[in-house]
């Protein structure tokens, strides 16, 4: 078994998965990722994108394949491993919000960082500057049911964020938020991701949201391909987008 590249935080070798179903979701990918770099992978829905993330993260186990984290082999883990390593390493954003709602906004921020063994008042502290750095700061009080679908969205993106995981996962963590609001942020994210040394990799079907990254891999039908090209999506508010490219 040949370990990876000193300077890859993430690194993965001849991934394939197969659904419960039978379908394929990934055939075979490769892929490197440098440690603080932004990774974008791009292609249209259905291509892979989620199950690459989901394999990179350990929330599934890899059975034919394998992954590796700072050096050492994440597809030999067990299942109890792998959550340590998500828990302590790791951050993820859906593309819908889940939020817990017995606790009010920084209660659900500052989650991550108590599970980790951060004191209240320190882990508030962190919760509430990622809140006001992604403008909801003036909601940390209130409960989920409370917030708007875009609020509660940016509420999971502090969560992400606070605990200043090594790689962050983002699967198309602007999805509810209108056209207006992603701008801002993802140059929020990128911006964080940048001067804390996070890495990140993004899964998006959007160009815009892709050029924001460092490099770009793209996928179609669970391969690395070198070009796609990206049929008509809806926005939130419900208008067609123009046809894209990548």
């Amino acid at each position: 078994m040949e370990a990876p590249p000193d300077n890859d935080v993430l690194w993965a070798r001849s991934l394939h998965f197969t659904h419960r179903d039978g379908s394929p979701g990934l055939a075979g990918v490769s892929l490197g990722v440098r440690e603080g770099e932004i990774l974008a992978v791009s292609g249209p829905r259905g291509s892979g994108k989620t199950t690459l993330l989901r394999c990179l993260s350990g929330l599934v186990p890899v059975r034919c394949g394998e992954v590796w984290f700072n050096s050492s082999p994440v597809h030999t883990l067990g299942p109890m491993a792998r959550e340590r390593l998500r828990r302590d390493r790791f951050g993820w954003i859906d593309p819908e919000p889940v939020l817990v709602p017995e606790l009010n906004v920084w209660e659900n921020a500052a989650l991550p960082l108590m599970l980790r063994g951060a004191g209240r008042r320190r882990a508030k502290a962190a919760a509430l500057e990622w809140l006001e750095r992604l403008d909801v700061g003036d909601k940390a009080r209130s409960r989920p049911h409370e917030l708007r679908h875009a609020e509660r969205q940016r509420v999971a993106i502090a969560r992400a964020i606070a605990p200043g995981p090594t790689v962050l996962f983002a699967d198309e963590p602007t999805a509810p938020l209108h056209r207006a609001d992603r701008t801002h942020v993802l140059r929020t994210l990128t911006s964080a991701a940048r001067s804390h040394g996070i890495t990140v990799v993004l899964a998006t079907h959007d160009p815009d949201t892709a050029a924001l990254a460092d490099r770009t891999v793209l996928l179609l039908d669970g391969r690395r391909v070198h070009t796609v090209h990206l049929p008509e999506a809806p926005d939130p508010e419900g208008r067609a987008a123009c046809s894209l490219s990548v």
